[in-house]
């Protein structure tokens, strides 16, 4: 397969809402795989470009081997090929993300978010020598993703120009909050990699010095106001997007804290389209911060924009 092939795979632009994982409300912390179907079904339903499962707020590492493959599962039967699925790999070895990568394959994902080696920290040379040994070893186009302030494993723009040859590797999404990142890619390898918007509260600045898409945490509960913000953004139209931006941001900046998961729940579960349990080690939030995110909640909804009408570049 040509590397136009495996891009070809995945529409590589809009906005693909990093999907959360549902629970039983019986406290046994099973997953539902009911209920996290009907979030994916309502995310396209609302007309996003694409989603992402089992990836951080997917609770990855949280989750059994089995588990992980059940979401991605009814996941990509739920999107019943209406948008790419990409499925996220955080393993402890590249072994592990090879194996969990067949699997992956087997099932029907579009591609895969490759997230580095967890638990330990890596060198460089380290970091570089998983990304290509994992994507040689899948035919699936890969996003690398770069996270870290919470995975503490840091891909600069050096260590993606070094896997520049690897044909798989399609796309690059950027969370460290430092959006330089994008243009000092592009002065290494030019566009030889799609650029993905990967922290919520960077992503008008993302967009502007060239990322096509973006992997959201908060379109889970403002999945309308989150395509327009980012197409109108995308055609120009940037006093319009930076009016919804202004109103988003409060919101959009619980995506860069460490309990994102919860805060992301959270608001979900307060505009109903979702359970905010999560599973241990991740706990609740504490009640200041629960009734910070429910005062925000409370204000964005109460402020709620009129979107203008948008249109999207054809495919």
């Amino acid at each position: 397969m040509s590397p136009n092939d495996r891009k070809q795979r995945v529409t590589w632009a809009g906005v693909f809402p990093a999907v959360t994982v549902q629970y039983r409300d019986d406290r046994s912390y099973g997953i539902d795989l009911e209920a996290t179907a009907r979030v994916v079904k309502r995310l396209i339903a609302d007309g996003v470009s694409g989603l992402v499962v089992n990836g951080t707020v997917g609770e990855n590492c949280s989750l059994s081997r089995v588990e992980k493959l059940d979401v991605l599962e009814a996941a990509v039967a739920a999107a019943a090929g209406r948008v790419p699925v990409l499925c996220g790999i955080a393993e402890y070895t590249s072994a592990f993300a090879i194996d969990v990568g067949r699997e992956v394959r087997r099932l029907g994902a579009d591609g895969i978010m490759l997230m580095p080696a967890m638990v330990y920290s890596a060198t460089p040379f380290e970091t570089v020598h998983h990304f290509r040994s994992v994507a040689t070893a899948l035919d699936l186009p890969v996003m690398v993703y770069n996270n870290p302030p919470i995975y503490r494993t840091d891909v600069t723009p050096e260590m993606l120009a070094a896997l520049a040859d690897v044909e798989t590797i399609v796309a690059f999404k950027e969370s460290s909050g430092d959006t330089r990142r994008f243009t000092d890619l592009v002065a290494a390898v030019g566009g030889r990699f799609v650029l993905f918007a990967g922290l919520d509260d960077v992503v008008l600045e993302s967009v502007l010095v060239g990322a096509v898409g973006w992997v959201s945490g908060l379109c889970n509960a403002f999945p309308h106001e989150a395509e327009a913000m980012f197409w109108l953004a995308r055609a120009g139209r940037y006093d319009e997007a930076l009016a919804i931006y202004r109103w988003f941001l409060p919101l959009l900046h619980l995506d860069a804290r460490a309990d994102l998961v919860q805060c992301i729940k959270l608001c979900e579960r307060l505009v109903g389209r979702g359970g905010e349990l999560t599973r241990p080690p991740r706990l609740p939030l504490d009640s200041a911060t629960r009734a910070m995110v429910e005062r925000l909640m409370a204000t964005a909804l109460a402020t709620r924009p009129a979107l203008p009408k948008i249109s999207r570049p054809a495919a």
